[in-house]
């Protein structure tokens, strides 16, 4: 079977009328739903075609209103909402607990939610923000849904997991190991923060993949660049603005080198991360613009020592070790 090229401009509906066959059927979670996001437009999307969407979020209010606007457009869609707070590692566990509890299987998981920049900040588990959101919260519900996952495993079928990174990640000119275990509000930047979190995407994608051994797929992806909520979020709208991304209005600088993409084109290189049958044989490929960018991989976020060690960290912080 053949399929189309994408480009830059390819939208989510797009890809998913053209991997229609592909999502039929299947059992989809994604994090960081919130309308405005491109969450909630890789959520509508799938809404279409597949079996089930749960879609999470910490606020139960917002989580609510994004499942009342994909109902209101699309009746038939089987949406099922999802209380977690990734930022939490209690809240982390309770939610894994009620996704292994749905009597329906689970294929694919996407990593979508990002913390707003922003000041320093701690969670209750005295990690720092940004990452715990990116990486150490997603590591947990990962490893503690793992099962459900592989037991879709099939010789037809390898379950996916898919990370939302940012090709900001490449600002950093390594990745400081120690800020994930250990955070220092003294080395801390709102900016620097937002490009660790990232990097530790790109990095858990190919640590997972590597060590899952063909039994889970794992990619990530930089999405574009995208006027969302986080974009508005009034703690990380400065840091925006400061790095000329918005103008001093707040809206979108098009006068620099970023090239926008709307919504709908943002989520599209979610959905070909998640679906597209090329990619079965490039375990822990990152994309760009639809299509596998390995080359665009900063040197410290595809290095496989600091991956591995990562990986190790992780562990040691949620205390439970994360094996196959």
């Amino acid at each position: 079977m053949s399929f189309p090229t994408f480009t830059f401009n390819t939208t989510a509906d797009e890809v998913a009328t053209a991997f229609a066959q592909q999502i039929q059927s299947k059992n989809v979670l994604i994090t960081g739903t919130s309308m405005n996001g491109i969450g909630f437009e890789t959520a509508r999307v799938l809404a279409k075609h597949a079996n089930l969407v749960i879609i999470t979020g910490y606020n139960a209010e917002r989580l609510a209103l994004a499942e009342e606007a994909i109902k209101k457009e699309i009746p038939e869609a089987n949406i099922r909402p999802l209380i977690l707070d990734l930022s939490c590692l209690a809240s982390v566990r309770k939610a894994a607990a009620e996704v292994n509890a749905y009597t329906e299987p689970l294929h694919v998981l996407v990593h979508n939610a990002a913390a707003p920049g922003g000041k320093f900040k701690l969670t209750v588990d005295n990690l720092e923000t940004q990452m715990a959101i990116a990486q150490i919260g997603p590591f947990l519900l990962t490893k503690r849904i793992a099962p459900k996952l592989l037991a879709t495993s099939s010789a037809s079928y390898t379950p996916r997991v898919v990370y939302v990174s940012s090709g900001s990640h490449r600002v950093l000119s390594g990745f400081d190991l120690d800020m994930v275990a250990h955070p220092d509000p003294e080395k801390y930047t709102s900016g620097g923060g937002y490009s660790q979190a990232k990097s530790a995407n790109i990095l858990a994608a190919i640590e997972l993949s590597k060590r899952a051994k063909g039994r889970i797929n794992a990619y990530s992806l930089h999405p574009g660049v995208i006027l969302t909520n986080i974009h508005q979020n009034e703690e990380s709208k400065a840091g925006f603005i400061a790095a000329g991304v918005l103008g001093p209005d707040g809206l979108p600088n098009t006068s620099g080198r970023t090239k926008w993409k709307t919504m709908a084109q943002g989520a599209a290189t979610t959905l070909v991360a998640a679906f597209d049958p090329r990619l079965e044989a490039k375990p822990g490929a990152y994309l760009v613009d639809c299509v596998e960018a390995n080359n665009k991989i900063a040197p410290h976020a595809s290095d496989p020592e600091t991956a591995a060690k990562l990986w190790n960290v992780t562990e040691e912080i949620i205390g439970e070790p994360f094996s196959f």
